[in-house]
């Protein structure tokens, strides 16, 4: 049985080659072939590496961070039409309607279409157009948030 007591280094035997067991030269110029180092390579495609993030950061790690766009801003009070009143009186009557008044306090009336009844309509807010169509006919209305300005006491 031999012992070998000194083994020698592979780059040792490989004098005079200039690819030293790396294959092709292109492999050993860079550090490219060398692999990455700690949290190299853990961005967006790292799938590869997703358990060993997981365990070691959480589920905070992936995801947006910071600042984000807030998106578009849309309206958020109901609105409705005076010719969608006229034409759905009775069943809005039916839903919203309480002693003969129509009780529609989370929407905004807007003036477009003609009325023919006289009603007596409770709202959050109305347009200007609006009102005169509806005070106009004999309705009543009352105005929960009203963004009327007074104009010389009036």
């Amino acid at each position: 049985m031999v012992i070998k007591i000194k083994k020698r280094k592979k780059a040792g035997r490989m004098r005079g080659l200039t690819t030293h067991g790396r294959g092709s030269r292109k492999k050993g110029k860079g550090s490219g072939h060398r692999g990455g180092k700690g949290m190299a390579g853990t961005g967006k495609r790292a799938g590869q590496k997703k358990t060993f993030i997981l365990k070691k950061y959480g589920n905070s790690y992936f995801g947006k961070k910071g600042i984000t766009s807030k998106g578009t801003a849309r309206k958020k009070n109901k609105i409705i039409n005076l010719k969608d009143i006229e034409r759905n009186y009775d069943s809005l009557m039916k839903k919203f309607g309480k002693d003969n008044w129509l009780d529609l306090s989370e929407y905004k009336i807007l003036g477009d279409g003609e009325l023919i009844k006289k009603i007596k309509i409770k709202v959050l807010e109305i347009t200007k157009n609006a009102r005169e169509k509806i005070e106009k006919i004999g309705g009543e209305i009352i105005v929960l948030k009203d963004t009327r300005k007074e104009i010389n006491g009036e």
